[in-house]
């Protein structure tokens, strides 16, 4: 059985483009997984099940709002990391 979740991938797409904008968060593997998983966590998940249903997410990634809504929970994610982070 292969589900995946389409919205990890756009996550993992947009990540590094918003990171360059945050020169001062800390780039350890806890802190970017945390952030990841904060943005993931306040996005819906959109599952798919065949390349079709990915093509057919890939395309809505297109869309302004769709994008808008991944780069803004990524955006409060790294804030929240910033502010919070967990590593020693």
């Amino acid at each position: 059985m292969r589900v995946t979740n389409f919205m990890e991938i756009c996550v993992k797409e947009l990540f590094g483009e918003i990171l360059k904008r945050y020169s001062d968060v800390c780039q350890c593997d806890r802190c970017l997984s945390d952030i990841a998983a904060l943005a993931l966590n306040n996005l819906p998940p959109k599952y798919t099940t065949t390349d079709l249903g990915m093509l057919y997410s890939r395309v809505n990634l297109l869309e302004t709002q769709y994008r808008a809504d991944i780069y803004r929970a990524i955006t409060m994610a790294v804030e929240c990391v910033r502010k919070n982070p967990r590593h020693e």
